[in-house]
């Protein structure tokens, strides 16, 4: 009997190759999160900009909008809703990737503190 409980026991933990790619795939899932979080506040950054820029101008001004590689003519009075309705949606966008970025960079810190794993600087 113990001779089957040691095995068991045996099969459960990872090995250090397991615990170094698990380690590896929280690295990089964190490092993409927080890619993405970047290239968003990029483009928050660029659409506070342009609603700054279009907020004092006559609302029947002529404006040009690039709309999937096509640039057309509008006028501000419709341009101005649409940007700010794609600055509050990349805003929604930002925090909840930051709350994903805490819980798995939380997940991560308990994995390592589980299996007693300390990353080294390089």
């Amino acid at each position: 009997m113990s001779g089957s409980s040691s095995s068991k026991t045996a099969a459960k933990a990872p090995n250090e190759q397991e615990l170094r790619l698990q380690a590896n795939q929280f690295s990089s899932e964190l490092k993409a999160i927080a890619s993405k979080i970047g290239e968003l506040e990029l483009q928050l950054d660029e659409h506070n900009l342009v609603i700054k820029t279009m907020t004092p101008m006559p609302e029947d001004r002529k404006c040009f909008r690039l709309i999937n590689g096509v640039l057309v003519e509008r006028v501000v009075k419709e341009v101005l809703p649409a940007l700010e309705t794609n600055r509050d949606g990349i805003s929604t966008t930002i925090a909840q990737l930051t709350t994903q970025y805490k819980k798995r960079d939380q997940d991560f810190s308990d994995f390592q503190k589980q299996n007693h794993i300390r990353i080294a600087s390089a």
